[in-house]
């Protein structure tokens, strides 16, 4: 296809001087009715890629008009072409861009490395996003990406879908409704036992790069290494520290999402990890992170909120006094301890509440809303997003700072969320941030 080569010269440019030209966004809402399609460009169609372009496919107003990944296998692009036969196919997401003109909304499904590069470079270009979790790979960048959507005036969304689900709804509204009485702490926790790496070290050698992929545009700002079979494509990055966040940055959005949204939380001021030490490449296998954070209107004062990951782990029993030992706790989720009981709050399952040892019966539910088609609908003016990145931003912040301090266990960390400064201990504080590999660097909002 013919490209104009201006376009590209500048989106490309974008990158490589870290700088973003300033100029409006153009909103969906502002330049087009209700009525009219939205087109939308998935960047990342494959795996958890397939299920975000479909679900934001199923809105009626949404039209498929660009599909880009770096793997053109019949699992990855290929089964999106086959689907979406109309919408023109890339390999790499910055010719999508190019075509800018012609999009009004961006998915992006990349390994976590990429989310902020790719997002940050659509929204400066005036186009809606909808980015998986966790929304980045770093504190600043999640930073970044909430001031990018103010700056740029437009409708985003990030892939935490379990936020739209009854379950997390419903447990939100009985916390704010008072139910438990003010929240003196949580314990929340992943006891899954992830199928990525974890606590290894990088493999010797090589092998031969298929020819479906491109794996310099998949390695994009991370830095340079060799291919090798199914240790990092398509699956497995999750558990290297160059693509992937861990346990904790991997289930963090979901899990920490009710707790946030039900207590109206904003920014940690100081937490401590428990974890094995760290090796140079991958994740370990079990973590605890302790936060403080401010007291809110829902809170008794300050709430410390504790996480756990680990195989087998389902949260500290012995605290929990409200909850009968015949009950069994969910192997993810969160419970809520308050003044007037415990309401466990389980991943995709309705919530239960306890005093005293007795299940509380006829709490109120709430119906749960289409995450993915509140988006499209968001993009038309036709709604509101609840997992924008001004909300989204602050959530991926701790869970960011929760992979800073496993990265640096034992060490209590005091943050400063106005100044983005961890300010007590240097060497973490230069983790708030990362290097980018030369050419790939992010247009940062200044």
């Amino acid at each position: 296809m013919t490209l104009r080569t201006s376009r590209r010269t500048f989106v490309r440019g974008l990158f490589a001087a870290g700088a973003v030209a300033s100029f409006p966004a153009v909103s969906w809402a502002r330049v087009a009715g209700a009525n009219e399609r939205l087109r939308v460009a998935s960047i990342g169609p494959g795996g958890k890629g397939w299920s975000d372009l479909t679900g934001v496919a199923a809105s009626p107003a949404v039209e498929v008009v660009a599909l880009c990944d770096i793997d053109s296998s019949a699992m990855h692009l290929g089964r999106a072409a086959e689907k979406y036969a109309q919408a023109k196919t890339f390999s790499d997401w910055r010719i999508v861009l190019d075509e800018g003109k012609q999009i009004d909304a961006v998915i992006v499904s990349t390994p976590d490395h990429m989310h902020a590069p790719i997002s940050l470079a659509a929204m400066a270009l005036g186009k809606h996003v909808f980015c998986q979790k966790p929304l980045t790979h770093t504190v600043h960048e999640a930073r970044q990406m909430a001031l990018a959507a103010k700056k740029y005036g437009v409708v985003t969304q990030m892939g935490n879908q379990i936020q739209s689900h009854e379950a997390y709804r419903t447990a939100v509204k009985i916390v704010q409704d008072g139910l438990l009485g003010k929240v003196k702490e949580v314990h929340s926790w992943q006891g899954g036992t992830p199928r990525w790496p974890r606590a290894i070290e990088r493999p010797t050698g090589t092998d031969p790069v298929p020819s479906t992929v491109q794996w310099d545009l998949w390695l994009g700002a991370a830095p340079a290494r060799p291919y090798v079979k199914e240790m990092y494509h398509p699956f497995n990055w999750r558990g290297w520290q160059d693509f992937g966040t861990g346990q904790l940055g991997d289930f963090g959005c979901h899990i920490l999402d009710p707790v946030f949204t039900a207590l109206k939380l904003t920014s940690p001021t100081k937490l401590t990890a428990e974890a094995p030490k760290l090796n140079s490449e991958t994740w370990t296998k079990s973590a605890t992170v302790r936060y403080l954070f401010p007291g809110t209107e829902y809170t008794a004062a300050e709430v410390p909120v504790t996480w756990y990951d680990g195989e087998g782990i389902t949260g500290p029993r012995e605290l929990f006094k409200d909850i009968p030992a015949s009950f069994e706790l969910p192997h993810a989720g969160s419970v809520l301890i308050g003044e007037k009981g415990s309401l466990v709050v389980p991943h995709v399952k309705l919530p239960t509440l306890f005093r005293g040892q007795a299940e509380v019966k006829d709490t109120p539910k709430v119906a749960g809303v289409d995450h993915y088609v509140q988006f499209a609908d968001a993009c038309r003016g036709a709604a509101k997003t609840t997992s924008n990145f001004a909300y989204a931003g602050p959530l991926t912040e701790t869970v960011m700072l929760g992979v800073i301090g496993i990265r640096n266990p034992g060490e209590e960390l005091q943050w400063d969320a106005a100044k983005l400064t961890i300010t007590n201990n240097s060497t973490a504080n230069g983790m708030v941030t990362k290097p980018y590999r030369k050419g790939w660097e992010p247009a940062w909002v200044s």
